[in-house]
C-alpha cells in the first residue's frame, strides 16, 4: 500500500461505511436514471437538511456540479465573479467558460476569500452592450487556501449580490470541513445565509464519487434535468451515487470524517510551528496547511510524503489532510521535515 501523503484529500480511499453501502445496494435490479428508491431517499434526506423547497440533482464530479449549476442561471453574455484561486478559475480546464460561455472575472485575495471591496471592481457596465454582464458571484467554502467564510461574511456577500440583481453560487467541495470549523449546520451558511446554488461535495470527505447540485430557488432549476443530461452527468446507475450520500449523512459520518481531517491539519500546523525556518502562510481553519520552506528541501520531502507546490516562486507548499490521515502520518512527516531542516 502506498504511504499516505499530503497532496490532496482526493488521494484518500473510500470510507469503509461508504464501501459497505455500495455493496448492499448492489443487489438485483432497480429503475435507472434516478427513479430508484435510494435516490428518492437521498434526495429527501438532503431536503430535510436544506429545506423542502430545494431541488437536488446528483452528478458524478465537482467540476460538473459547478459548471452545470452556473450554466443553469447564466447566458453566454454574462460574467461570473470569483477569487483568483477559485477552482472554477484555476483547476477546471476552462470547463465553466466552455459550457456556460461566460467570462470569469477573478478577484485577487490574500486568503482565498472574496470581499465586497474586491467584488466591486467588476460591478460596472450594466446595460452596456459591449460589456459582459455580471450575473453570479461564486465563493468556495472552505476556500482553496483552507480558510472558511463566517456566516456573516456569506450573508453580507449574498445581500450585496441580490441588491445588484446577481446570484450567489457556492462551491462546497469541502463544505463538511467548513461546517465542522464553524460548528454550524449546512443550512445555516447556505440557504439561510442567502446562497442560491450550491455544489455539495462528498468525494473529498470519504465518498468514492458523487456530488449534488442544490438549488434553493426551484425556479432556477426549471430545466436543469435537461442540462444535466446534455452535460453527460445523468448517471444510469444513480443508486450507487445516492446510496453513498445516504451513508455519508447517516449517523453524521460526514461530520466525523471532516472533524478528523480538520484536527489532523491543526496538529500538523502545531508541530510544524515548532520547527525554526518554516512559515505558515494561512490560517488553518479546515484541512489544509500552507507553508513556506526552503525550496531545495521540497523534492526530498515529496519522495517520502507526496504533496504539491502551491507557489513555486515563494517556495510555498500545500499540505492537505484526509479522513484517514493518522497521528503517525503527521509525526512521521514532521520528524522528516525537522531532520532535513537541522541538516541544512
Amino acid at each position: 500500500m502506498n504511504k499516505r501523503g499530503f497532496a490532496s484529500d482526493n488521494n484518500s480511499g473510500v470510507h469503509p461505511e461508504i464501501l459497505k453501502v455500495i455493496g448492499e445496494v448492489n443487489q438485483g435490479h432497480t429503475i435507472a436514471y434516478g427513479d430508484d428508491p435510494y435516490t428518492e431517499k437521498a434526495t429527501q434526506k438532503l431536503k430535510e437538511i436544506f429545506g423542502p423547497e430545494t431541488e437536488i440533482f446528483m452528478v458524478f464530479i465537482g467540476t460538473a456540479a459547478n459548471t452545470l449549476g452556473l450554466d443553469a442561471v447564466t447566458q453566454s453574455y454574462n460574467s461570473i465573479i470569483c477569487a483568483e484561486t477559485a477552482h472554477i478559475h484555476v483547476d477546471e480546464c476552462g470547463a465553466p467558460e466552455k459550457f456556460t460561455g461566460c467570462k470569469l472575472l477573478p478577484v485577487e485575495t490574500a486568503d482565498g476569500k472574496l470581499s465586497i471591496e474586491g467584488i466591486k471592481k467588476h460591478m460596472h457596465g450594466f446595460g452596456f452592450e459591449h460589456h459582459a454582464q455580471p450575473k453570479v458571484i461564486s465563493i468556495t467554502q472552505a476556500s482553496e487556501m483552507g480558510t472558511v467564510y463566517t456566516v456573516e461574511e456569506i450573508r453580507k456577500i449574498a445581500d450585496y449580490a441580490h441588491e445588484k440583481g446577481l446570484l450567489l453560487h457556492m462551491d462546497g467541495a469541502r463544505i463538511s470541513n467548513a461546517a465542522v470549523s464553524l460548528g454550524r449546520g449546512f443550512k445555516d451558511f447556505t440557504a439561510d445565509a442567502g446562497v442560491d446554488i450550491l455544489s455539495f461535495g462528498g468525494t473529498k470527505n470519504g465518498m468514492m464519487y458523487g456530488e449534488a447540485v442544490v438549488f434553493f430557488n426551484k425556479a432556477l432549476a426549471s430545466d436543469f434535468k435537461y442540462r444535466r443530461k446534455q452535460g453527460m452527468q445523468l448517471a444510469s446507475k444513480m443508486r450507487f451515487i445516492s446510496a453513498q450520500f445516504l451513508a455519508f449523512l447517516k449517523n453524521d459520518l460526514w461530520e466525523r470524517n471532516a472533524e478528523h481531517s480538520n484536527k489532523m491539519a491543526e496538529l500538523l500546523e502545531q508541530e510544524v510551528k515548532k520547527i525554526p525556518g518554516i512559515q505558515i502562510t494561512q490560517k488553518v481553519e479546515a484541512n489544509g496547511v500552507f507553508a513556506i520552506l526552503p525550496r531545495e528541501l521540497i523534492p526530498e520531502l515529496q519522495e517520502e510524503y507526496f504533496f504539491y507546490i502551491w507557489d513555486e516562486e515563494r517556495g510555498e507548499v500545500r499540505w492537505m489532510t484526509s479522513f484517514d490521515t493518522t497521528v503517525e502520518d503527521i509525526m512521521g512527516f514532521v520528524e522528516l521535515l525537522r531532520g532535513r531542516m537541522d541538516r541544512r
